[in-house]
């Protein structure tokens, strides 16, 4: 096998994904009506009348909150591979896992104490 057509299929696919997602948007500027107006630039809220500023300032607590359970679920997904060679690993592996999850609920209960986690 040619060190070229190892690559073959990788090449093709790359194309696929850099030039689909370009095509897609040419045609939708294409088929897209566009109508410009004053309409057209303000904000829309559900037929109703805007009030007030379109940018308002949300309290921290809301982001915390967000942060605090992306953390947290993104660490939960390095435990999936873990979990599917739970056999094929023997008792250090396990120790290292048991450390992790340990380290995961030391810091959700410090996110807990600091009101993280408080909605209203």
């Amino acid at each position: 096998m040619l060190q070229s057509d190892k690559y073959e299929y990788f090449w093709i696919f790359l194309l696929i994904v850099v030039f689909l997602p370009a095509i897609i948007f040419w045609i939708s500027e294409l088929v897209v009506p566009t109508s410009k107006g004053s309409e057209k630039s303000t904000s829309y809220e559900s037929g109703i009348e805007p009030l007030g500023e379109a940018c308002i300032q949300f309290q921290i607590r809301y982001y915390m909150f967000a942060l605090v359970f992306v953390i947290f679920d993104v660490e939960t997904v390095f435990l999936y591979p873990w979990a599917m060679s739970f056999y094929d690993f023997g008792i250090l592996p396990f120790i290292e896992a048991l450390i992790f999850i340990l380290i995961l609920i030391v810091g959700l209960v410090y996110a807990w104490r600091k009101g993280a986690l408080e909605w209203s």
